[in-house]
């Protein structure tokens, strides 16, 4: 996903980041509490997000996403989104992680929460 937010000199500032869905169907993920990007959110929590696919013109689908991302600084909350990556990307090699040696990884970043107040989406498999 290429989530942009809004940079200091307000110029767009976009991102690829990996992704999860929560339980309410929320894409969330997280980054380090120094980024840019965490950066711009506190400032200004807007967003502008895409996820797309295909191969050739006429597979390309996808969704914009736009609304306000809450961040959260709450360690476990981190560490369930690091769990949750590594199990989606098999980061680990298909290990899971130990949560005790990631605590003080998980103590320098935040969870970031896409609430959805728009989706644009586009399929070109219909055409």
């Amino acid at each position: 996903m290429t989530v942009v937010t809004i940079g200091p000199d307000g110029m767009p500032d976009p991102v690829g980041m990996w992704y999860l869905v929560n339980d309410a169907g929320e894409p969330v993920m997280r980054t380090y509490a120094k980024s840019q990007k965490a950066r711009n959110l506190e400032r200004d929590p807007r967003y502008s997000a895409l996820v797309e696919t295909g191969d050739t013109y006429n597979t390309l689908r996808g969704l914009q996403l736009s609304g306000v991302i809450e961040l959260n600084r709450d360690p476990e909350v981190v560490l369930d989104i690091v769990e949750g990556l590594n199990d989606k990307y098999a980061l680990a090699g298909g290990a899971t992680i130990d949560r005790s040696l990631m605590a003080d990884y998980a103590s320098k970043q935040v969870a970031m929460t896409l609430h959805v107040d728009k989706v644009v989406s586009w399929d070109h498999r219909k055409l």
